[in-house]
Protein backbone atom coordinates (compact mmCIF):
# COMPACT_ATOMS: atom_id res chain seq x y z
CA UNK A 1 0.00 0.00 0.00
CA UNK A 2 1.70 3.31 -1.01
CA UNK A 3 1.80 5.86 1.83
CA UNK A 4 0.78 9.22 0.10
CA UNK A 5 1.63 12.84 1.85
CA UNK A 6 -2.18 13.19 2.61
CA UNK A 7 -2.23 9.62 4.73
CA UNK A 8 0.80 11.77 6.81
CA UNK A 9 -1.29 14.24 7.40
CA UNK A 10 -4.60 12.61 8.18
CA UNK A 11 -2.40 10.46 10.85
CA UNK A 12 -1.52 13.09 13.15
CA UNK A 13 -2.33 12.83 16.56
CA UNK A 14 -5.30 15.26 16.87
CA UNK A 15 -5.52 14.65 21.23
CA UNK A 16 -2.15 15.92 22.16
CA UNK A 17 -1.12 17.37 26.01
CA UNK A 18 -2.10 20.71 26.13
CA UNK A 19 1.81 22.20 26.93
CA UNK A 20 2.24 24.28 30.15
CA UNK A 21 4.56 27.78 28.77
CA UNK A 22 7.82 28.29 30.21
CA UNK A 23 7.35 30.97 33.23
CA UNK A 24 8.59 34.49 31.23
CA UNK A 25 10.31 34.83 34.79
CA UNK A 26 12.49 32.48 34.21
CA UNK A 27 16.08 32.64 33.90
CA UNK A 28 17.30 33.25 30.23
CA UNK A 29 19.95 30.44 30.38
CA UNK A 30 19.72 27.11 29.39
CA UNK A 31 20.43 24.03 31.03
CA UNK A 32 23.82 23.46 31.94
CA UNK A 33 23.72 20.48 29.82
CA UNK A 34 21.11 19.31 27.34
CA UNK A 35 17.83 17.91 28.03
CA UNK A 36 17.74 14.33 27.51
CA UNK A 37 14.73 11.73 28.07
CA UNK A 38 16.50 8.81 26.63
CA UNK A 39 20.04 7.71 27.26
CA UNK A 40 21.78 6.60 23.87
CA UNK A 41 20.29 2.73 24.03
CA UNK A 42 16.85 4.03 24.93
CA UNK A 43 16.52 3.49 28.11
CA UNK A 44 14.23 5.98 30.13
CA UNK A 45 15.73 8.46 32.63
CA UNK A 46 14.43 10.16 35.41
CA UNK A 47 11.13 11.90 34.60
CA UNK A 48 11.43 15.63 34.57
CA UNK A 49 8.80 18.09 35.46
CA UNK A 50 9.85 20.96 33.21
CA UNK A 51 9.78 18.69 29.80
CA UNK A 52 7.20 16.11 30.93
CA UNK A 53 7.24 13.18 28.19
CA UNK A 54 5.12 13.57 25.21
CA UNK A 55 1.90 11.01 25.15
CA UNK A 56 2.80 7.58 24.28
CA UNK A 57 0.48 7.67 20.68
CA UNK A 58 2.53 11.19 19.49
CA UNK A 59 5.68 9.21 20.21
CA UNK A 60 4.52 6.36 17.97
CA UNK A 61 3.71 8.83 15.34
CA UNK A 62 6.96 10.17 15.90
CA UNK A 63 8.41 7.21 15.29
CA UNK A 64 6.46 6.40 12.38
CA UNK A 65 7.38 9.63 10.41
CA UNK A 66 11.31 9.25 11.40
CA UNK A 67 11.30 5.44 9.82
CA UNK A 68 9.18 7.36 6.14
CA UNK A 69 11.85 10.52 6.41
CA UNK A 70 14.58 8.28 6.82
CA UNK A 71 13.67 5.96 3.03
CA UNK A 72 12.70 9.07 2.03
CA UNK A 73 16.39 10.68 2.31
CA UNK A 74 17.68 7.36 1.55
CA UNK A 75 15.77 7.64 -1.74
CA UNK A 76 16.60 11.21 -2.57
CA UNK A 77 20.21 10.76 -2.47
CA UNK A 78 20.06 7.82 -4.76
CA UNK A 79 18.14 10.19 -6.84
CA UNK A 80 21.41 12.46 -7.09
CA UNK A 81 23.65 9.47 -8.25
CA UNK A 82 20.98 8.95 -11.22
CA UNK A 83 20.93 12.55 -12.52
CA UNK A 84 17.28 12.97 -10.98
CA UNK A 85 18.59 15.72 -8.51
CA UNK A 86 21.02 18.15 -9.08
CA UNK A 87 21.85 18.27 -5.81
CA UNK A 88 20.71 17.41 -2.67
CA UNK A 89 21.84 17.89 1.50
CA UNK A 90 20.89 14.73 3.28
CA UNK A 91 19.62 15.09 7.22
CA UNK A 92 20.03 11.46 7.81
CA UNK A 93 21.22 11.34 11.39
CA UNK A 94 18.94 14.19 12.28
CA UNK A 95 15.52 12.42 11.90
CA UNK A 96 14.94 13.23 15.68
CA UNK A 97 15.14 17.30 14.86
CA UNK A 98 13.64 17.01 11.16
CA UNK A 99 10.25 15.15 12.44
CA UNK A 100 9.88 16.24 15.92
CA UNK A 101 9.93 19.83 15.24
CA UNK A 102 6.98 19.73 12.73
CA UNK A 103 5.04 17.52 15.39
CA UNK A 104 5.45 20.02 17.76
CA UNK A 105 3.58 22.95 15.51
CA UNK A 106 0.17 23.21 13.79
CA UNK A 107 -0.92 22.47 10.60
CA UNK A 108 -2.09 26.29 10.73
CA UNK A 109 1.26 27.42 12.29
CA UNK A 110 4.32 28.80 9.91
CA UNK A 111 7.65 27.06 8.95
CA UNK A 112 10.36 28.14 7.47
CA UNK A 113 13.01 25.50 6.63
CA UNK A 114 16.46 25.85 5.62
CA UNK A 115 17.92 23.62 2.25
CA UNK A 116 18.12 20.83 4.38
CA UNK A 117 14.96 20.11 5.67
CA UNK A 118 13.57 18.06 3.03
CA UNK A 119 12.93 15.12 5.37
CA UNK A 120 11.00 17.56 7.82
CA UNK A 121 8.48 19.24 5.09
CA UNK A 122 7.84 15.89 4.05
CA UNK A 123 6.84 14.67 7.50
CA UNK A 124 4.85 17.82 7.53
CA UNK A 125 3.05 15.88 4.60
CA UNK A 126 4.23 18.11 1.58
CA UNK A 127 3.95 15.59 -1.38
CA UNK A 128 7.90 14.59 -1.84
CA UNK A 129 7.57 15.53 -5.68
CA UNK A 130 7.15 18.83 -4.35
CA UNK A 131 9.86 19.18 -2.17
CA UNK A 132 11.85 18.01 -4.70
CA UNK A 133 11.39 20.51 -7.12
CA UNK A 134 13.44 22.94 -6.22
CA UNK A 135 16.66 20.43 -6.04
CA UNK A 136 15.76 19.28 -9.47
CA UNK A 137 15.98 23.10 -10.90
CA UNK A 138 12.48 22.81 -12.22
CA UNK A 139 11.09 25.51 -10.10
CA UNK A 140 11.93 28.06 -7.24
CA UNK A 141 9.56 25.94 -5.06
CA UNK A 142 7.31 22.99 -6.05
CA UNK A 143 4.68 23.84 -3.83
CA UNK A 144 2.23 26.60 -2.50
CA UNK A 145 3.59 28.15 0.65
CA UNK A 146 0.25 29.69 1.64
CA UNK A 147 -1.61 26.31 1.06
CA UNK A 148 0.74 24.45 3.16
CA UNK A 149 1.98 27.22 5.46
CA UNK A 150 5.32 26.72 4.96
CA UNK A 151 7.85 28.94 3.24
CA UNK A 152 9.83 27.94 0.46
CA UNK A 153 13.22 26.23 1.67
CA UNK A 154 15.90 28.85 1.70
CA UNK A 155 19.19 28.19 0.35
CA UNK A 156 21.06 31.50 1.66
CA UNK A 157 22.25 31.01 5.64
CA UNK A 158 19.74 32.43 7.98
CA UNK A 159 17.82 35.05 5.64
CA UNK A 160 14.50 32.88 7.00
CA UNK A 161 14.86 34.29 10.25
CA UNK A 162 14.08 37.74 9.34
CA UNK A 163 11.07 36.11 7.29
CA UNK A 164 9.65 34.14 10.01
CA UNK A 165 10.02 37.25 12.43
CA UNK A 166 8.49 39.28 10.40
CA UNK A 167 5.41 36.85 9.79
CA UNK A 168 5.26 35.87 13.27
CA UNK A 169 4.75 39.76 14.20
CA UNK A 170 2.37 40.37 11.48
CA UNK A 171 -0.06 37.54 12.67
CA UNK A 172 0.01 38.69 16.06
CA UNK A 173 -0.72 42.04 15.21
CA UNK A 174 -3.71 40.59 13.57
CA UNK A 175 -4.71 38.92 16.86
CA UNK A 176 -4.11 35.62 15.34
CA UNK A 177 -1.72 33.11 17.18
CA UNK A 178 0.45 31.73 15.00
CA UNK A 179 3.39 30.84 15.90
CA UNK A 180 6.52 30.69 13.24
CA UNK A 181 8.96 27.61 13.58
CA UNK A 182 12.27 29.03 11.71
CA UNK A 183 14.55 25.90 11.29
CA UNK A 184 18.90 27.01 11.64
CA UNK A 185 22.21 25.17 11.08
CA UNK A 186 24.84 26.13 13.40
CA UNK A 187 26.71 28.30 10.90
CA UNK A 188 23.76 30.04 10.36
CA UNK A 189 23.91 31.59 13.79
CA UNK A 190 27.28 33.31 12.63
CA UNK A 191 25.15 35.50 10.07
CA UNK A 192 23.92 38.98 10.41
CA UNK A 193 20.33 37.96 9.60
CA UNK A 194 19.90 35.63 12.56
CA UNK A 195 20.94 38.42 15.09
CA UNK A 196 18.41 41.03 13.13
CA UNK A 197 15.73 38.21 12.99
CA UNK A 198 15.85 36.67 16.80
CA UNK A 199 16.38 40.86 18.34
CA UNK A 200 13.43 42.03 16.24
CA UNK A 201 11.65 39.03 17.57
CA UNK A 202 12.44 39.78 21.13
CA UNK A 203 11.86 43.12 21.23
CA UNK A 204 8.62 43.18 19.68
CA UNK A 205 7.67 40.04 21.18
CA UNK A 206 7.21 38.09 17.86
CA UNK A 207 5.66 34.43 18.65
CA UNK A 208 8.82 32.57 17.13
CA UNK A 209 10.68 29.50 17.86
CA UNK A 210 14.15 29.83 16.32
CA UNK A 211 15.71 26.17 15.97
CA UNK A 212 19.03 25.30 15.66
CA UNK A 213 20.46 22.00 14.67
CA UNK A 214 23.62 22.05 15.53
CA UNK A 215 25.10 18.80 13.11
CA UNK A 216 28.88 20.06 14.31
CA UNK A 217 29.90 21.37 10.79
CA UNK A 218 28.81 24.89 8.86
CA UNK A 219 30.32 22.61 5.31
CA UNK A 220 33.96 22.06 6.58
CA UNK A 221 34.01 24.43 9.37
CA UNK A 222 33.82 22.73 12.94
CA UNK A 223 31.92 24.22 15.55
CA UNK A 224 35.41 25.37 17.23
CA UNK A 225 35.93 27.86 14.83
CA UNK A 226 32.61 29.34 15.01
CA UNK A 227 31.74 30.20 18.50
CA UNK A 228 33.60 30.43 21.67
CA UNK A 229 30.21 30.29 23.60
CA UNK A 230 29.51 27.43 25.80
CA UNK A 231 26.78 26.74 23.61
CA UNK A 232 24.92 28.18 20.60
CA UNK A 233 22.01 28.08 22.85
CA UNK A 234 23.30 30.83 25.12
CA UNK A 235 23.39 33.71 22.07
CA UNK A 236 19.62 34.35 23.00
CA UNK A 237 20.92 35.79 25.98
CA UNK A 238 22.28 38.70 24.73
CA UNK A 239 18.26 39.84 23.49
CA UNK A 240 16.38 38.87 25.97
CA UNK A 241 15.57 35.15 25.07
CA UNK A 242 14.98 32.31 27.04
CA UNK A 243 16.69 29.31 25.64
CA UNK A 244 17.33 25.85 25.69
CA UNK A 245 19.91 23.06 24.89
CA UNK A 246 18.72 19.40 24.14
CA UNK A 247 20.14 15.91 22.49
CA UNK A 248 19.28 15.86 19.25
CA UNK A 249 19.04 12.16 19.24
CA UNK A 250 16.95 12.00 21.51
CA UNK A 251 13.44 12.20 19.58
CA UNK A 252 11.34 12.25 22.92
CA UNK A 253 13.38 15.07 24.39
CA UNK A 254 13.70 16.99 21.53
CA UNK A 255 9.34 17.24 21.03
CA UNK A 256 9.51 17.53 24.42
CA UNK A 257 11.36 20.67 24.46
CA UNK A 258 9.90 21.95 21.16
CA UNK A 259 6.15 21.47 22.73
CA UNK A 260 6.90 23.86 25.75
CA UNK A 261 9.11 26.47 23.58
CA UNK A 262 6.08 26.57 20.78
CA UNK A 263 4.10 26.85 24.02
CA UNK A 264 5.77 29.60 25.13
CA UNK A 265 5.62 31.82 22.25
CA UNK A 266 2.21 30.78 21.12
CA UNK A 267 0.77 32.70 24.94
CA UNK A 268 2.47 35.89 23.98
CA UNK A 269 5.64 35.21 26.02
CA UNK A 270 7.90 36.61 22.48
CA UNK A 271 10.64 33.95 21.13
CA UNK A 272 12.28 30.92 22.51
CA UNK A 273 15.39 29.81 20.94
CA UNK A 274 16.12 25.98 21.17
CA UNK A 275 19.95 24.57 19.89
CA UNK A 276 19.82 20.29 18.80
CA UNK A 277 22.87 19.07 19.60
CA UNK A 278 23.19 16.22 16.74
CA UNK A 279 24.87 15.13 13.34
CA UNK A 280 25.22 14.81 10.09
CA UNK A 281 25.75 11.57 8.81
CA UNK A 282 26.24 12.20 5.54
CA UNK A 283 28.32 14.85 3.38
CA UNK A 284 27.23 18.44 3.40
CA UNK A 285 25.64 17.55 -0.27
CA UNK A 286 26.32 14.75 -2.69
CA UNK A 287 28.71 17.38 -3.85
CA UNK A 288 30.87 17.44 -1.01
CA UNK A 289 33.58 15.19 0.72
CA UNK A 290 33.12 14.78 3.78
CA UNK A 291 36.32 12.81 4.68
CA UNK A 292 38.39 15.84 3.85
CA UNK A 293 37.71 17.43 7.32
CA UNK A 294 36.08 15.01 9.47
CA UNK A 295 37.28 11.21 10.59
CA UNK A 296 35.24 7.91 10.51
CA UNK A 297 36.10 7.08 13.79
CA UNK A 298 33.78 10.38 14.83
CA UNK A 299 31.00 9.11 12.28
CA UNK A 300 31.00 6.03 13.56
CA UNK A 301 30.62 7.12 17.61
CA UNK A 302 27.75 9.31 16.22
CA UNK A 303 26.41 6.00 14.55
CA UNK A 304 25.64 4.80 17.26
CA UNK A 305 23.36 7.62 18.61
CA UNK A 306 21.08 6.21 16.13
CA UNK A 307 17.79 8.33 17.21
CA UNK A 308 15.23 6.07 14.71
CA UNK A 309 16.67 2.92 16.76
CA UNK A 310 16.93 5.02 20.38
CA UNK A 311 13.45 5.48 19.92
CA UNK A 312 12.19 2.15 18.38
CA UNK A 313 14.33 0.40 21.60
CA UNK A 314 11.88 2.78 24.22
CA UNK A 315 8.48 1.95 22.30
CA UNK A 316 9.45 -1.67 22.18
CA UNK A 317 9.82 -1.53 25.62
CA UNK A 318 6.84 -0.18 26.43
CA UNK A 319 4.83 -2.34 24.52
CA UNK A 320 3.84 0.10 21.77
CA UNK A 321 5.60 -1.36 18.88
CA UNK A 322 6.66 -5.12 18.04
CA UNK A 323 7.81 -6.95 15.02
CA UNK A 324 4.82 -7.04 13.34
CA UNK A 325 4.27 -3.15 13.84
CA UNK A 326 7.82 -2.47 12.66
CA UNK A 327 7.85 -4.85 9.25
CA UNK A 328 4.83 -3.23 8.16
CA UNK A 329 6.15 0.31 8.77
CA UNK A 330 9.28 -0.87 6.64
CA UNK A 331 6.67 -2.10 3.95
CA UNK A 332 4.95 1.12 3.76
CA UNK A 333 8.14 3.26 3.44
CA UNK A 334 9.20 0.75 0.77
CA UNK A 335 5.90 1.42 -1.07
CA UNK A 336 6.44 5.23 -0.21
CA UNK A 337 10.19 5.11 -1.74
CA UNK A 338 8.76 3.32 -5.25
CA UNK A 339 6.17 5.58 -5.36
CA UNK A 340 9.12 8.65 -5.20
CA UNK A 341 11.11 6.75 -7.87
CA UNK A 342 8.41 6.17 -10.71
CA UNK A 343 7.24 9.81 -10.42
CA UNK A 344 10.58 11.36 -10.17
CA UNK A 345 11.49 9.57 -13.10
CA UNK A 346 9.11 11.29 -15.43
CA UNK A 347 10.58 14.12 -17.47
CA UNK A 348 8.97 17.63 -16.07
CA UNK A 349 7.85 19.55 -18.83
CA UNK A 350 9.94 23.03 -18.31
CA UNK A 351 8.81 26.15 -19.97
CA UNK A 352 11.85 28.64 -20.39
CA UNK A 353 9.82 31.53 -20.35
CA UNK A 354 8.98 30.67 -16.87
CA UNK A 355 11.71 31.77 -15.20
CA UNK A 356 10.80 35.19 -15.55
CA UNK A 357 7.89 35.00 -13.91
CA UNK A 358 7.55 35.50 -10.11
CA UNK A 359 10.54 37.36 -9.70
CA UNK A 360 8.98 40.88 -9.63
CA UNK A 361 5.52 42.17 -8.50
CA UNK A 362 5.34 44.43 -11.47
CA UNK A 363 8.27 43.46 -14.30
CA UNK A 364 11.32 45.74 -14.12
CA UNK A 365 12.86 47.33 -17.92
CA UNK A 366 15.86 45.08 -17.54
CA UNK A 367 13.92 41.78 -16.47
CA UNK A 368 11.27 43.07 -19.71
CA UNK A 369 13.92 43.22 -21.63
CA UNK A 370 15.72 39.56 -20.73
CA UNK A 371 12.34 38.23 -21.48
CA UNK A 372 12.81 38.91 -24.59
CA UNK A 373 16.04 38.19 -25.60
CA UNK A 374 15.34 34.48 -24.52
CA UNK A 375 12.15 34.13 -26.07
CA UNK A 376 14.02 35.45 -29.17
CA UNK A 377 16.30 33.14 -28.98
CA UNK A 378 13.70 30.06 -28.67
CA UNK A 379 11.78 31.46 -31.77
CA UNK A 380 15.50 31.17 -33.36
CA UNK A 381 16.09 27.56 -32.32
CA UNK A 382 12.46 26.57 -33.35
CA UNK A 383 12.94 28.24 -37.10
CA UNK A 384 16.26 26.44 -37.07
CA UNK A 385 14.90 23.28 -36.34
CA UNK A 386 11.94 23.72 -38.69
CA UNK A 387 14.94 24.50 -41.70
CA UNK A 388 16.29 21.20 -40.98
Amino acid sequence: MTTTPQAVRRASPRTRRAATPPDPARPLLPNTEPVRLLDPTGTPLPARTDYPEPPVEVLRELYRRMVLGRRFDTQATALTKQGRLAVYPSSRGQEACQVGAVLAVRDTDWVFPTYRESMALVARGIDPVEVLTLLRGDWHCGYDPTEVHTAPQCTPLATQCVHAAGLAYGEAYQGRDTVALAFIGDGATSEGDFHEGINFAAVFKAPVVFFVQNNRYAISVPLSRQTAAPSLAYKGVGYGVPSEQVDGNDPVAVLAVLTRAVAHARAGNGPFLVEAHTYRMEAHTNADDASRYRDGAEVDAWRDRDPVARLETYLRARGVLDDAAVAELAEQAEAYAADLRTRMNEQPTVDPMSLFDHVYAEPTPQLIEQREQVRAELAAARDEEGDA
